[in-house]
Formats: structure tokens, C-alpha cells, sequence
């Protein structure tokens, strides 16, 4: 899928990339990752492709934010049945619910759920309505270093099971693992491209290199 977005508010940007399988936006805080994302799933104004000028309900992504926005009154299956319609909307949630191992939650609220559990609700809601891709802004920022290895264990399946993700995450060791491709971006723009054994051994750019080795030895 090729990528070509220009933003004007709240960053300036212009990129051009490829998303390919499992692919992961790397750069530094304020660099306009999270801004791209939304922009994606038409959030912010934006001119470009794909799916430039569709509505955000129109557009065939799923998008999970940092701060997950579940409804604090409704339980988990009812938060990921709200984007379906039709009769068999519990019975489709009860399903992506079982997908990302909570089958046992199902009828729980928010509050009830820990950070991992919760994130993994946002995940299944993200996938409802089937996207051609998921746009993941930073899933294990704000878990636990004990629920973070749940949340990736269901990355990682849905990127074994063919799904199109476009994911921000500082979490390198699973990004080197699982993406099919990164992309860093620097300056408003992609600065660097490619396969991740190319990215992260042999980076073509100064700032990838500098970048790559701040976040690798913190």
C-alpha cells in the first residue's frame, strides 16, 4: 500500500512510504507519528491517498489511540460491538473478544480489567469492522512491563495471520522480530525506508544511526 499524505495542522508534514505487512513508524516524540495515524484514519485534515477525502466512518482502518477511548459504562463486548450494526453484533464481538484471549472477560467494565486486558478490548474493537489495515499508535507505552508481552503475543498473531498494520512502538526487539518493513521518520518527512535487518543494521542515514543508537542503548 503506498502512502502519500500531506498535513498542514497540528504539524506540518509531507510523506511518501510503503506499508507492507507488518510495518513499523519509528522517530522521535513530536516528530507528527501519532498526527499520521490520524490522518490515516481521517482525524485530522489531511490531502492525500489512500483514502483521502473519505469520511472517518467510511475509511476500512481500525485505529487504537494511546488512551484507548472504551466507554467506562459499557462492558467489554458491548464496547466492541458499538462500531457493528446488525442482529449478530454480540455474537461478532463475543468472537474478536475470543480472537485476543478474553473470552472469560467478556462481561466485565473497563474498571475491571487490567491495563493489558483493557488494551486488548480497544484491539478487538479496532478489528470489528474488519479493516484493510490497523493503525496502532504506541499499544504497550502505558501497560505494565508484565502485560506488555500479552499485548504483543496478539500482534504478533495477527501479523502471522496476514493482517495490515501500520504501528508506532518503542518496543524494538518485537519491531526487529515481526515487521515486514520500517520506516523512520525525521523532519517532517520519511527519512529512511526498508527491511527491518536493513534499518536497524545498516541504516543509509545519518539520523537513522543516531536515532537507532539512543533507543538502542537506554
Amino acid at each position: 500500500m503506498e502512502v502519500h499524505y500531506r498535513i498542514r495542522k497540528p504539524i506540518a508534514l509531507e510523506v511518501r512510504f510503503r506499508i507492507q505487512g507488518f510495518t513499523v513508524l519509528l522517530g522521535e516524540s513530536g516528530v507528527g507519528k501519532t498526527t499520521l495515524l490520524k490522518a490515516l484514519a481521517g482525524l485530522v485534515p489531511a490531502e492525500g491517498r489512500p483514502y483521502g477525502g473519505l469520511p472517518p466512518e467510511r475509511r476500512p482502518v481500525g485505529y487504537l489511540p494511546q488512551d484507548l477511548a472504551l466507554f467506562p459504562h459499557m462492558t467489554a463486548w458491548e464496547n466492541v460491538a458499538f462500531p457493528l450494526a446488525g442482529g449478530n453484533r454480540k455474537a461478532r464481538a463475543l468472537a474478536l473478544l475470543e480472537r485476543v484471549g478474553l473470552e472469560e472477560h467478556v462481561h466485565k467494565r473497563p474498571n475491571q480489567l487490567s491495563g493489558g486486558q483493557k488494551q486488548r478490548v480497544a484491539l478487538a474493537r479496532a478489528l470489528a469492522r474488519n479493516p484493510e489495515i490497523l493503525l496502532l499508535d504506541e499499544p504497550t507505552s502505558a501497560l505494565d512491563p508484565e502485560m506488555v508481552g500479552e499485548v504483543l503475543d496478539v500482534m504478533r498473531d495477527l501479523a502471522r495471520g496476514g493482517m495490515t498494520m501500520l504501528v508506532v512502538t518503542h518496543e524494538m526487539g518485537f519491531a526487529r522480530e515481526v515487521a515486514d518493513r520500517v520506516v523512520f521518520m525525521d523532519g517532517g518527512q520519511v527519512a529512511e525506508e526498508g527491511r527491518p535487518e536493513e534499518i536497524f543494521t545498516r541504516p543509509k542515514e545519518e539520523r537513522t544511526r543516531a536515532f537507532l543508537e539512543r533507543v538502542l542503548h537506554h
